[in-house]
């Protein structure tokens, strides 16, 4: 991240805190926000992004899964959420034929599985990246870095939930 970046670091202990710090996050973000997940097979990137879209409104209704195999899947809230999945992406090139753009600088948010994949791309200013490393069955070291000014609001929000 850039100069004016800021990053959290925490712990979670199980899935559901997991999930609960994503439906945290979820309710702190703005229609154009890009959320890059990275971390290896089973770090816990899209249970953070089913979290990330209860927090944004999205109806439990709706089965939120990693489109691995569409690229992309969209789910209605108070705001649009766009979740990609770039593992099978060999890199930035391969995103031209999805029409990232539109996603990246529209009116939804994105969230991003395997965004190290594509990090060339991301747009850092609006942009907040989500490491979240495996440490053993149940616990996940998770870090979270974005623009200061947005960080605050975020640090904040969980700190209440009780993460920070």
């Amino acid at each position: 991240m850039g100069e004016g970046a800021f990053t959290l670091e925490m712990v979670s202990k199980r899935a559901e805190d997991t999930f609960r710090l994503g439906k945290t996050l979820g309710r702190c973000l703005s229609p154009g926000d890009v959320v890059a997940l990275m971390g290896d097979l089973g770090s816990g990137k899209t249970c953070m992004t089913q979290g990330i879209a209860r927090g944004m409104g999205v109806s439990a209704s709706y089965h939120v899964t990693s489109p691995t195999f569409t690229l992309i899947n969209e789910y209605p809230g108070d705001i649009t959420l766009y979740h990609l999945d770039v593992y099978r992406l060999s890199g930035p090139v391969d995103l031209e034929d999805l029409g990232y753009e539109e996603y990246f600088y529209g009116d939804g948010v994105v969230v991003i599985e395997w965004a190290e994949k594509i990090e060339s791309v991301l747009p850092i200013e609006k942009c907040f990246i989500v490491h979240l490393r495996y440490v053993d069955e149940n616990t996940r070291e998770i870090k979270i870095s974005g623009p200061v000014d947005r960080m605050a609001k975020i640090s904040q929000a969980l700190s209440q939930g009780g993460f920070i």
